[in-house]
């Protein structure tokens, strides 16, 4: 509902709209035909992704776990803002540092690329298998940053992984030699 409305989202917990429900169940319904499995599922305790993680793991009979470390970026006060009302309230300035909170109390990009590193840790202390996260998309770019090995720029400069609303990226890792290979990027078969 808050990509409808124009709103900053970040942890404000918006719901999904009848839109944002039709995508998880096609993307659950086309995983389920083309037989994906995952061997583990977890996602962002926000209402948004949550509803779609239960839409998809229903759809593929697969158990999952929920886990706030998988949470939105904390936009400070931009939370639950309309973009243009934010413009006025909270100007952006003209260089962002590193360590500069977003709307004066967010995460700074270096929280939450912490943060994304925490939460690709996280899952390597799994045992080998198949993982489907669903979280949200300033999370998954300072994730896919992580993965990279490739450090946030002040002013947000430098690679940005964008996330369409059930779009999806496939990774594989290879222990062997530690390399990740990046086999699709916001893939959207399903719609």
């Amino acid at each position: 509902m808050g990509n409808a409305e124009n709103r900053h989202q970040g942890q404000a917990d918006f719901p999904l709209t009848e839109k944002g429900r039709d995508q998880a169940q096609a993307l659950g319904n086309y995983w389920k035909k083309a037989g994906t499995r995952f061997d583990y599922a977890v996602a962002s305790p926000q209402s948004r992704a949550k509803e779609t993680a239960e839409t998809i793991a229903h759809a593929l009979s697969l158990s999952l776990t929920f886990d706030p470390i998988w949470m939105e970026r904390n936009n400070g006060k931009l939370a639950g803002l309309r973009f243009e009302e934010a413009l006025v309230k909270f100007p952006p300035p003209d260089f962002i540092h590193l360590f500069q909170p977003i709307a004066e109390t967010g995460e700074s990009q270096w929280e939450l690329y912490l943060r994304a590193g925490q939460a690709l840790n996280s899952l390597m202390k799994l045992a080998p298998g198949r993982y489907l996260v669903i979280s949200h998309g300033a999370l998954l770019n300072m994730f896919m940053h992580a993965v990279m090995g490739v450090p946030p720029q002040p002013n947000f400069q430098g690679p940005r992984f964008r996330f369409s609303n059930t779009g999806f990226t496939t990774l594989v890792y290879k222990p062997e030699n530690g390399l990740w290979n990046i086999q699709g990027h916001n893939t959207r078969p399903h719609l």
